[in-house]
């Protein structure tokens, strides 16, 4: 790694995922491995309409979509896959639900879209 890419990734554990600055300890659950306690930013809580097919009568039902950071090194390495599920814990420790809807890495840094069906 370049020395300048050697200062993000030392910049995104010790800034950005600092618990003190700008992130929160979360738990998240994927592909049945439980990462307990790992630092976390989560951003946006956005409500939107969703979309409905011809043959879904479900009204009322909103489409809820938040991107999470974190480092990649603290899910094992793995980076989610678009369209897995994957549990994370909210301020109270409940886990909640999410599809992946997109998943990237730089930097040793994960950003995963995460949306969910709400009422």
């Amino acid at each position: 790694m370049s020395a300048f890419k050697d200062m993000v990734a030392r910049d995104n554990l010790n800034v950005f995922l600092n618990t003190d600055e700008f992130a929160d300890l979360r738990t998240i659950v994927y592909d049945g491995v439980e990462y307990k306690d790992i630092p976390v930013v989560i951003n946006g809580n956005v409500e939107k309409d969703r979309s409905q097919g011809t043959s879904d009568h479900m009204q009322g039902l909103y489409l809820v979509s938040k991107i999470l950071h974190c480092a990649k090194e603290h899910l094992g390495g793995n980076q989610p896959e678009k369209g897995s599920r994957i549990w994370v814990s909210d301020e109270d420790g409940y886990l909640n639900d999410y599809y992946v809807a997109q998943s990237d890495s730089e930097s040793g840094m994960l950003r995963i879209e995460l949306e969910a069906v709400s009422e």
